[in-house]
Parts: C-alpha cells; sequence; structure tokens
C-alpha cells in the first residue's frame, strides 16, 4: 500500500513538472524572436501540455477505479484530491 502511494505521489509531481515546462515553453516561445525557434517553443509547450494532460486523466481514471472498487483509504484518495 505505502508504495501505491509513493508512485501516485510520484505521478503528482510528475504532472505539476509537466505543467511547469509547458508555461516556460510558453514563455520562451512569446519572448523568441526568431520564428523558427518561436515555433519550436510552442510545439514543445503544445505538447508538454497534451502529456500533462493525459497524465491528469489517468490518474483521474485511477481515483475513479478506486472508489468504485471501494479498495482505497480516505487517505489514499486525498491524495488525488488535489487535482
Amino acid at each position: 500500500m505505502a508504495n501505491r502511494g509513493a508512485r501516485r505521489e510520484g505521478h503528482q509531481k510528475q504532472l505539476e513538472k509537466l505543467r511547469a515546462d509547458a508555461a516556460e515553453c510558453r514563455l520562451i516561445s512569446d519572448l523568441a524572436t526568431d520564428p523558427a525557434k518561436r515555433e519550436l517553443f510552442d510545439r514543445l509547450a503544445l505538447h508538454l501540455t497534451t502529456l500533462a494532460d493525459q497524465l491528469e486523466e489517468a490518474i483521474l481514471h485511477c481515483r475513479r477505479e478506486l472508489r468504485e472498487a471501494g479498495a482505497a483509504s480516505a487517505d489514499d484518495l486525498a491524495r488525488y484530491e488535489t487535482l
């Protein structure tokens, strides 16, 4: 059970990092004067945002499954309540 909680916390941290990296790429894109670099960082931001959205959906799906199975403790589910 502790291993599952550690994985969930790792997933949450990964989600936060993807969102932060996407925001940073958007900022770089906005500040870039070279059109090729602007496009590159814009595409990177879009890709990272897509990955973050997919990870978030997977986390929410797992949370729903845990609730439906009734196998999760309040602590297990609380880790996902911040989403």
